[in-house]
């Protein structure tokens, strides 16, 4: 048997340590965008009281869009390069292919949560849309994405947690509730293609792109379904700004910047933390009294997080 030598082991302790400070940025990164998510919901309810969906999608769509085509032209200078084994097409063609795929699935995720919004509750709305916590694990087993029992445990724990902050009452499926369900697989399907893309695709450029396809789609639909009046666009402009910039454009692309290298199962119990700041936020902005069962909740949540985060050691094989 050969023995490690100190320098051999040296390098394998800086490694971990690089590993497990990527893996608190990711972490952090993707906590952040929770949050901008959970606060950015009344916003997106305020907008969506003046105009049509497909409207709403359209507008804040072209605003992330044209944010991060300001992001990319300030990064050029000190973008990463491209993988020296792979010619630059085929990393543009793998761009282009990941901003088409992950722009279908983010606006069909948006457009059914937004018009399954206006067909249900919202706190409901909320809870079939975080079911992506159980579907993307569900969904990896068809990629042989193997997922721990650890991990497991704190999906079923933090849809417990959403059920608690979410439902105040009975709970039952109405027929309005199949497009937010309908949501929560896109979203799924949403979170398992920027797993897949990230791999070889510029994070800020993959969501520029995402966001201009989305965008087109939605402006198509507007002008089929919706009636569009620019004064009510002018008059609604700070949530849409506020959506657009931050919610969509700073949010959605520190989701993309964190999943490279990460679990996307881990991925969703992290950004299912945007429940848990909902209700912060409508306690510490709105006065809103926190109950005990969303205490619980939230206790919940944080216990699932911190499972889902714990690496623990493999079984010795015999």
């Amino acid at each position: 048997m050969l023995a490690i030598g100190p320098q051999e082991s040296t390098t394998q302790r800086e490694k971990g340590k690089i590993m497990d400070k990527k893996q608190l940025l990711n972490t952090l990164l993707l906590v952040c965008g929770a949050f901008i998510w959970g606060t950015a919901f009344v916003a997106q309810s305020v907008g969506s009281d003046y105009m049509g969906p497909y409207t709403f999608l359209a507008g804040r769509s072209w605003l992330a869009c044209a944010f991060l085509i300001v992001l990319v032209l300030l990064r050029r200078g000190k973008a990463r390069k491209a993988d020296p084994g792979v010619p630059f097409w085929i990393n543009g063609r793998m761009l282009l292919r990941g901003g088409v795929f992950c722009g279908i699935a983010l606006f069909a995720a948006s457009a059914a949560q937004q018009i399954g919004i206006g067909t249900t509750s919202t706190a409901k709305a909320g809870f079939l849309t975080a079911l992506y916590v159980v579907l993307v694990p569900l969904f990896g087993l068809f990629f042989r994405r193997k997922v721990s029992g650890p991990v497991w445990i704190a999906v079923v724990l933090s849809v417990v947690s959403l059920y608690l902050l979410c439902i105040k009452g009975g709970f039952s499926l109405a027929p309005g509730d199949l497009l937010v369900l309908v949501c929560a697989v896109c979203f799924a399907v949403h979170i398992l293609l920027i797993d897949h893309f990230t791999a070889r695709c510029e994070g800020v450029k993959l969501s520029c792109l995402q966001f201009l396809f989305a965008a087109i789609w939605s402006t198509i639909l507007a002008l089929i379904f919706d009636t569009i009046d620019f004064h009510v666009l002018w008059e609604c402009i700070l949530p849409l700004l506020y959506v657009g910039v931050f919610s969509c454009g700073v949010g959605y692309t520190l989701q993309i910047l964190a999943q490279k290298d990460s679990n996307p199962t881990v991925v969703t119990i992290l950004l299912s933390l945007e429940s848990v700041f909902a209700v912060i936020a409508g306690a510490i902005i709105l006065h809103q009294q926190m109950s005990l069962r969303e205490y619980i909740g939230c206790a919940l949540m944080f216990i699932a997080v911190v499972l889902a985060q714990v690496q623990f050691p493999a079984k010795k094989a015999k």
